[in-house]
């Protein structure tokens, strides 16, 4: 009888493990999915710059996930990025809301971020977000301070290997005060 109930206990076990490995599954896939939902209302923005943000992107208020982008394609009136979103009816974004393209830090990824407006009207299908923020040119942001840094005509810098020790300690400093 031992080593059926040894088998029994085996297969219990192995149960347990199936039943867990498929939570773990389904609670994945909630926490990534876009929180959106089946009901969601597609709106769209147009932004002069889209760096980092493709199908997928969360989109956001206040920090929290209440949608994601759809599809970014390329105006061609205007020469602007097209962003679709979809985005939950429920979180009751005001109609003239504002969205600005984010990051989540110097390494992380980017998302949109809306900005709710004052309007008591919230956005509904096909609205046009206009008031846009396009993603910021890190690199060419970090270049620009290098070369705004370096050294320039003369006027107004200071000499970078000038004496600081007179400067920091005057003259009286460096008798030791005798």
């Amino acid at each position: 009888m031992s080593a059926v109930r040894n088998h029994l206990l085996e297969a219990l076990v192995g149960l347990v493990v199936v039943i867990a490995a498929i939570w773990l599954v389904f609670a994945f896939i909630g926490r990534t999915a876009s929180g959106a939902g089946s009901d969601a209302i597609e709106v769209i923005a147009y932004f002069p710059n889209v760096g980092g943000i493709d199908v997928g992107t969360d989109v956001r208020v206040a920090g929290l996930s209440i949608g994601e982008v759809t599809a970014v394609s390329l105006n061609p009136d205007d020469f602007q990025a097209e962003v679709r979103m979809a985005i939950d009816p429920g979180a009751g974004v005001p109609n003239d809301s504002s969205a600005a393209i984010t990051s989540e830090g110097l390494l992380g990824g980017s998302y949109i971020a809306l900005l709710p407006g004052g309007s008591p009207d919230p956005l509904q299908e096909d609205d046009v977000i206009l008031d846009t923020q396009g993603a910021i040119d890190m690199t060419g942001l970090i270049g620009s301070m290098i070369n705004d840094s370096g050294a320039g005509d003369g006027e107004g810098m200071a000499d970078p290997i000038g004496d600081t020790m007179s400067e920091d300690f005057g003259a009286e400093g460096m008798d030791g005060g005798l």
